[in-house]
């Protein structure tokens, strides 16, 4: 068992000279490269006055797990920013925000991993709320003979940008439909086959509602579907909470850890986790991000679940539709799920031993089904 985590310490907003800083530094992140073979560098000096430190994390030396996954990666341009692209301030003492918490241009960064040859039929893999692409390290190369497999970082997660709200993306659910449809003109121009698991999947499928003839198949990874699952559950909805929202939305432990391990029976290694909090870790960017989505979840996830209903049981719905389900979802009940399938054309597939995310908890499992799924 890995050694317990120091308590995070958390830092107030103070000028740059008076930022506290980890006993040792962390480790100098290497380069991914741009699609116009520029190099785009991810500057480790991006605190910005309410990331933590401690933990092993912190006590890391030489390349990490997170170094690593960083590597095989690169940054894809997406959908332009709105506004006056003004500097961003700290919602609390209107201070000049870190690098971290800025635009990095016009055009956001989305940070992409893409396993298989590009000859080979598209595939693209959409983690959920909160996760990263990282959470398909284990489906990718199940794919990768047969299929072009992307998994991404949607905005406001793992090494995409992380524009402070209200500074170019407030992160509603509008806002992230649009950016999906900026993204995917970018990655994947001709038809493809879309996976997506949990919160974001009303997200995809109303952008799939008007691209259909685009799509060859929809898998959907345990989707918040029926009237139960309009409601986030508490482990999400505490960052949402006045004033304690935005304290808890910086702890790396409880947006990271907790949030994928209470979720179903996955078991978090140390080096996994590293990754996963390796953003919270560097800059408030995260979080407060966090804060953000949560908010426009609480708001508006009911009316996106209703939509996605409707839009999958309407007649005009030609797209091939796949439903798989972990069973040991803590989060989300399978309850009512095969009864809004049944008279629809969609299939439902269960994953015994897998939890909320599925991909997370059986990836490998995951990867083989897929493969049937899209072959069919």
């Amino acid at each position: 068992m890995a050694p317990p985590l120091a308590a995070p310490r958390f830092h107030a907003a103070l000028p740059r000279g008076l930022l506290l800083r980890p006993r040792k530094p962390l480790p100098t992140w290497r380069r991914a490269a741009r699609p116009d073979d520029q190099d785009l560098y991810v500057d480790d000096d991006i605190g910005d006055g309410f990331s933590f430190s401690g933990g092993k994390y912190a006590e890391a030396e030489g390349p990490s797990k997170s170094d690593e996954w960083f590597a095989q990666g690169r940054m894809v341009k997406a959908h332009a920013l709105y506004g006056n692209k003004e500097k961003a301030k700290d919602p609390f003492f209107g201070l000049t925000m870190g690098s971290g918490s800025q635009s990095s241009g016009d055009v956001f960064n989305w940070f992409c991993v893409e396993a298989g040859s590009s000859s080979n039929p598209t595939v693209l893999l959409i983690h959920g709320f909160p996760s990263q692409a990282y959470s398909y390290r284990n489906v990718l190369p199940v794919l990768s003979d047969k299929y072009r497999s992307i998994a991404f970082d949607w905005l406001g997660f793992g090494f995409s940008d992380k524009p402070q709200p209200k500074y170019g993306f407030d992160y509603t659910l509008d806002e992230y439909t649009s950016a999906l449809e900026s993204l995917i003109d970018a990655v994947a121009p001709d038809k493809l086959s879309i996976v997506v698991q949990g919160y974001f999947a009303p997200i995809v499928v109303k952008y799939a509602k008007e691209h259909q003839d685009k799509l060859n198949h929809l898998i959907l990874v345990n989707p918040p579907i029926t009237d139960k699952h309009a409601k986030l559950p508490s482990t999400l909805a505490c960052f949402s909470n006045f004033l304690l929202g935005e304290v808890f939305s910086q702890d790396p432990l409880r947006a990271s850890d907790k949030a994928l391990t209470s979720s179903g029976p996955y078991m978090m290694k140390e080096e996994d986790a590293t990754v996963y909090r390796r953003p919270y870790l560097v800059s408030g960017a995260s979080g407060f991000a966090l804060n953000a989505i949560t908010r426009a979840m609480g708001k508006d996830l009911k009316a996106y679940i209703e939509s996605m209903r409707s839009i999958l049981a309407s007649d005009s719905w030609n797209t091939k539709t796949t439903i798989c389900w972990g069973l040991r979802d803590r989060w989300l009940t399978y309850d009512g799920v095969e009864d809004f399938c049944d008279g629809l054309k969609h299939n439902v597939l269960q994953l015994p031993m897998a939890g909320h995310h599925a991909q997370e908890d059986r990836g490998e499992e995951l990867g083989n089904i897929l493969k049937r799924i899209l072959r069919g």
